[in-house]
């Protein structure tokens, strides 16, 4: 390169953004420029103001790619966290929400020549192609060979796409989606790619292993001459000139880093952005533009120095210099006003070896080869140049001298290596075949040639030789090979371009590329390649312009027996295609028949239906409106359009086009359409069975959820809501509209049950925590996270990162302040929390470091609330503080964690195996409350409201009736539904509920005393022994009574107590001031030791009170030994599952006498041993309560605050036993 001119100012700067300017674009109106930038803002300017039109704001990430469409009506803007927005190019709005496109950062976008499809590039390594019309992507994404995608680009034709890779050029047909090269390009990374005008070369740019520039013929994808140099660093952005004479690269070849680099439209200016948050523009230096004038052969280029852009120009000279007018006057082929022109200039100048070199080119197309030859030769003897010698070249070539002609053409090329093809055109004029082999040989070794005018004079001789050819075979051959030389764009001025050969030659430039096109189809139609053909045709119809189709149309209407003979065909293999599942080449046959300009609304449906099974979408949809245009009355085209718009997933439209559909079937004129209808089933129809589902699945779910994706709070209707706008509920919705003998429930429930999986939080109350009025209508995101709110967003984000729509949190997804709601939350939680997904326990106080024991010791583990909340669930996760998992634990359930079961077993004092697989119920209800005993809650009645659950019952809830009333409730329920009154024995003050359950529930810490228990075999020793002293009559009717005396239960707040009394007789007080103990004597029993500090009335027989006091013993139902229910057929379990809590309770025994069928069972297979056992049992020591007679003959508890211990005298006094057998009512 010849000429460096260097420019170090100017000419204005842009300045707005705060950040690096990363892509830089101008608008076909020339008014208007939009930049991109690192401070994640495009802008849109006005180009001669300079002012800022629009801040583009949308975007999370820094933007770095960008793309305007042609015709300057969209812009397209990627970010480095992949997603990509699309903006209205004139006003700057935003045309569709933001598009998740990619996983890393979006390079480069283009355009689609025609604006109906956008390409994007990424780091993730693929390419993406995205309809302009729903922003839905098309097709299945390109995985390129390399790890980035660093640059797509369009070809001006939109036939290819051209894809920059880490280490490869990648050259794709967006027609067939395949790849039809690959080549390595630069030495390590391909930054940028851009196109010539005329789509015959594509150029590259390197990193700074490779600062160059690289071009590509796009037949061969061969390199043409040399790398541009001049660059030392990568080059980042390569923009061409309007014109396609000029290049511009921006590198970071000084201190700053350029980033891109564009021409303006009229090709005077260049605009250029980088690191300096500013975009400048600069004036094309005059000596890069072409000369008018004699021939230059060199290039020049020119360099602005703004430290960031380097602009490269080269161009093409003309070969000729000829009058303008005579000029004219040969491309209009008036030949005698050209050769009138010549001879007036000889006649002036007679040395003039320029103007007979000229006369003679006229002559030669004259077909005057004498006097051609004549003129050339005097052009030369005057002074040898290269026009002379090419028309000397021309004249001997003529006159058949051919010989004579290359040795005029080898002079030729003395004076020039640039464009010899045209000498080679003019040495072979009348040689077309071995001409073609000259041409493609010299494309081929010669790079520095102008490929563009190689393909020219290819096409242009392929056709004659087509023309000429005898054999359609052999005419449609050479005018293939015509098509296959003109790749070029028929909109391209290349007889402008070349005016040279239409001067030298007269050829008809204008029409080569449609006569190509035309000329193969019409040949390859005479030689029955009828497949060819059409493709042929096809293709004709997609490159070309508006102006150049309807010639097209015209031309074709005038062979119709061309579409009628071989439509036929296409179709029936067509519909042979479909029936088989070929669905590619159903489509290619239809698409022939409809190319032919033939086609019915049938073929359009079908084809629509191939579509759809290629998932090809958009495509299918064109085709459906197309039936729908053309048979509007007809059901088919709806539903062909249904399951398109289904397939792209714009379910509103689909049901809206199904509903058509079926107004279609019901209106149509023949019954065996109408028929159909009955096959369907209405979407509401539809919706009705899926609401079943759901609202069985939300009957154990919470009221009120977050949604984890929006950060909204969302009641039963919005949960809803949201699920019939998502992929999964309208996927269930659309097969149910298609009757089926068997309605798939189980899919439907999973699905449901699958969506609406909820995640709750178990977390211990502290300051601020959120309440619903705080967040209702609000993006939990969007909060200004301060207290509570921290918990509650990064609650939501494990859910949402956990793939879970809902999330619930007590403190803001219950409305405290509605009774009803706060009611029904309170006795649904624990089932609630038995559904959850996953239920997450926040340990606030847990650090990041806490080792083992961190759980045991947090505030977490003292809460009432936490019990349920850790034993409903099946699936539990612990957290530290910061929201790491406990001990580092990932495993996604706790609960099978061995480690961190033992240490809640430890800090609990709950079996792990009850921890891993509680079932709630009344079983063992004394342990239960005593898992409850040490625990604390700010509302004294939630420690009786918490274990609601795990007892599985409903009762109201009464904020204010205090602990002792709250307790006594859930007490009593207890003791009447299962009969067990282990609930009773406890140790502590009465409750004003009634004196036989505690004040507190912290009486259930101590466990009950253990007692001494007999063996069997001392059982047996004792029964033997019985035996001689104990009636047999007697000791039946003992173990009568007792199996049929009534279970406990309450009536207002009474406890009715089946027992075993014995009066006591006296009560004296211990002389021992230390200790309040009192020795007691009652009939039938051992005197007794009993330890209080309340005050007992002393008396003896000799000074009887006034009131009676009774020494009890609560009758328990298994000392009766009867089998286990449980294990005899037909019974059942006491504890509920899961799917039972609502189920209200039933008495757990009968109390009519007489009733027991396992009491019948005992007298007929030896009753008396039984009786004698049970004896046995009651002489063991038991545990008594110690009850007053109040006035109105009922009794209350006192001296609860210690065990008391009883022991009966004498076993064998059976009746003294049966006198005490009753039922007391106790206050």
């Amino acid at each position: 390169m010849s000429q460096l001119i260097l420019s170090t100012t100017p000419l204005r700067v842009f300045k707005d953004h705060i950040g690096g300017v990363r892509v830089v674009a101008v608008f076909p109106d020339r008014r208007r420029m939009v930049t991109g930038s690192f401070d994640k803002t495009l802008r849109l300017w006005d180009l001669k103001t300079g002012v800022v039109l629009k801040k583009m704001e949308g975007h999370r990430s820094e933007v770095r790619g960008m793309a305007v469409s042609r015709d300057g009506q969209m812009i397209a803007s990627g970010d480095g966290i992949g997603d990509f927005i699309a903006w209205h190019g004139e006003t700057g709005e935003s045309l569709a929400q933001t598009t998740k496109a990619h996983s890393h950062w979006i390079w480069s976008l283009d355009f689609s020549p025609d604006g109906t499809m956008l390409a994007t590039g990424s780091r993730d390594g693929t390419m993406k192609l995205w309809s302009t019309k729903t922003w839905q992507p098309q097709g299945n994404p390109i995985k390129c060979s390399d790890r980035w995608v660093n640059c797509v680009r369009y070809s001006p034709s939109g036939e290819h796409l051209a894809i920059a890779t880490d280490l490869h050029i990648e050259i794709y047909n967006l027609g067939t989606r395949e790849r039809v090269a690959i080549f390595k390009g630069h030495t390590e990374i391909n930054w940028s790619l851009a196109w010539t005008p005329d789509g015959t070369r594509l150029l590259s740019a390197g990193d700074e292993k490779d600062p160059t520039i690289r071009e590509w013929d796009a037949s061969t994808w061969k390199q043409l001459g040399s790398p541009w140099m001049g660059h030392i660093h990568a080059i980042y952005t390569i923009a061409i000139h309007p014109a396609g004479t000029l290049v511009a690269s921006a590198s970071e070849d000084k201190h700053l880093w350029a980033a891109c680099v564009t021409f303006s439209m009229d090709g005077k200016h260049i605009l250029s952005g980088g690191s300096g948050q500013i975009i400048s523009e600069w004036e094309v230096p005059k000596e890069a533009w072409p000369e008018e004038g004699p021939m230059k052969l060199e290039s020049k280029v020119s360099i602005l120095d703004s430290d960031t852009n380097t602009i490269r120009a080269c161009f093409m000279p003309q070969i000729l210099t000829i009058n303008t007018a005579a000029r004219n006057a040969c491309i209009a082929g008036d030949l005698s006003t050209a050769q009138q022109v010549f001879t007036q200039e000889i006649d002036a100048d007679s040395s003039n070896y320029t103007s007979y070199a000229n006369r003679s080119f006229v002559m030669a197309r004259k077909n005057a080869w004498d006097h051609a030859l004549d003129d050339a030769r005097k052009s030369v003897a005057i002074q040898p140049s290269l026009t002379g010698c090419i028309s000397q070249g021309i004249a001997l070539c003529g006159k058949g001298q051919v010989r004579d002609a290359r040795i005029a053409f080898d002079v030729a090329f003395m004076f020039t290596n640039e464009d010899s093809k045209i000498a080679i055109a003019m040495f072979n004029a009348d040689q077309h075949e071995e001409a073609i082999l000259c041409v493609q040989k010299l494309t081929a070794v010669c790079p520095n040639n102008d490929t563009l005018a190689c393909r020219v004079v290819e096409a242009y001789l392929c056709i004659q030789l087509g023309t000429n050819a005898a054999d359609h075979n052999k005419a449609a051959d050479h005018f293939t090979a015509a098509v296959n030389a003109s790749t070029f764009s028929s909109a391209l001025p290349i007889h402008s371009i070349y005016e040279d050969l239409v001067v030298l030659f007269g050829w008809d430039l204008k029409s080569l590329w449609k006569n190509a096109r035309r000329k193969q189809c019409d040949a390859l139609r005479r030689a029955d390649r009828l497949e060819e053909a059409v493709e042929s045709y096809r293709q004709m119809m997609d490159m070309s312009d508006e102006k150049t189709k309807a010639s097209y149309l015209d031309w074709s209407n005038g062979k119709s027996t061309f579409a009628q003979e071989h439509s036929s065909p296409y179709v029936a293999n067509g519909d042979a295609a479909l029936a088989a599942s070929d669905y590619d080449r159903a489509i290619k046959l239809y698409t022939l028949a409809i190319d032919l300009d033939y086609a019915n609304d049938t073929i359009y449906a079908n084809r629509s239906k191939a579509r759809s099974e290629k998932m090809l979408w958009e495509d299918a949809l064109l085709d459906a409106e197309k039936v729908i245009e053309l048979n509007p009355s007809s059901y088919v085209g709806y539903q062909a359009e249904h399951v398109a718009l289904y397939g792209a997933r714009r379910y509103e439209e689909a049901i809206a086009a199904f509903q058509t559909m079926l107004i279609k079937l019901d209106s149509a004129h023949d019954m065996q359409t109408r028929k159909l209808r009955e096959q369907y089933v209405s979407p509401s129809e539809a919706e009705g069975v899926i609401r079943k589902v759901i609202d069985v699945q939300l009957n154990t779910s919470p009221l009120r959820l977050l949604n984890t994706t929006t950060g909204l709070l969302c009641d039963r209707e919005a949960q809803i809501g949201a699920f019939k706008k998502s992929t999964e509920y309208n996927e269930l919705l659309m097969p149910l509209t298609m009757k089926h003998p068997d309605i798939p429930m189980e899919h439907i429930a999973e699905v449901v049950a699958i969506y609406f999986r909820c995640v709750m939080l178990s977390h211990r109350w502290e300051g601020t925590e959120p309440l619903l009025y705080d967040i209702k209508d609000k993006v939990v995101y969007e909060l200004k996270a301060a207290g509570g709110l921290v918990k509650l967003q990064s609650f939501c984000k494990i859910a949402r990162k956990a793939q879970y729509h809902w999330a619930w949190v007590d403190s803001c997804c219950i409305d405290q302040h509605n009774n009803v709601e706060l009611q029904k939350s309170l006795n649904s939680m624990f089932v609630w929390y038995r559904h959850s997904a996953l239920t997450i326990v926040y340990l606030s106080d847990a650090l990041p470091s806490s080792k083992s024991g961190a759980l045991a010791k947090s505030a977490w583990n003292t809460r009432g609330w936490t019990v349920p909340e850790f034993l409903a669930p099946k699936v539990i996760r612990f957290y530290h503080q910061d929201w790491t998992p406990y001990l580092n634990d990932d495993s996604p359930n706790h609960k099978e964690s061995v480690k961190i079961m033992n240490e809640l077993q430890d800090a609990t004092g709950i079996d792990a195996r009850a921890l891993v697989a509680f079932q709630p119920g009344m079983t063992d209800a004394r342990e239960k409350l005593q898992w409850a005993s040490t625990r604390v809650t700010t509302v004294p009645e939630d420690i009786a409201y918490s274990l609601f659950g795990i007892f599985s019952v409903q009762l109201p809830i009464l904020y204010g009736e205090n602990k002792e009333n709250a307790l006594g409730r859930l007490l009593q329920e207890i003791v009447a539904r299962s009969g067990d009154i282990t609930a009773l024995a406890w140790v502590g003050h009465p409750s004003q509920f009634n004196s036989c359950l505690p004040a507190d529930i912290s009486s259930y810490a101590t466990p009950p005393c253990a007692l001494p228990l007999l063996s069997e075999d001392e059982i047996k020793t004792a029964v033997s022994s019985l035996h001689q002293t104990v009636d047999v009559e007697l000791a039946s009717k003992l173990y009568d009574q007792l199996d049929n005396i009534s279970a406990p239960r309450f009536a207002n707040c009474r406890l009715h107590l089946p027992s075993i009394a014995f009066r006591v007789t006296e009560v004296r007080r211990n002389s021992d001031p230390a200790h309040c103990t009192y020795g007691v004597k009652a009939d039938g029993l051992h005197d007794l030791l009993i330890t209080s500090k309340e005050t007992l009335i002393q008396f003896t027989p000799a000074r009887p009170p006034l009131q009676t006091f009774l020494l009890v013993r609560p009758w328990n139902r298994s000392l009766l030994d009867l089998p286990d229910f449980a294990e005899l057929p037909g019974f059942e379990d006491d504890t509920q599952s899961d799917d039972d809590y609502w189920t209200a309770p039933g008495s757990p025994i009968d109390e009519s006498p007489g009733s027991s069928l396992v009491q019948q069972e005992l007298v007929d297979s030896g009753s008396y041993s039984r009786a004698l056992r049970l004896i046995v049992r009651l002489g063991q020591p038991f545990g008594g309560f110690l009850l007053a007679r109040q006035r109105g003959g009922e009794y209350k508890r006192i001296a609860s605050d210690h065990d008391i211990i009883a022991q009966v005298k004498n076993i064998s006094s059976v009746d003294s036993m049966m006198d005490g057998v009753r039922t007391l009512e106790i206050l």
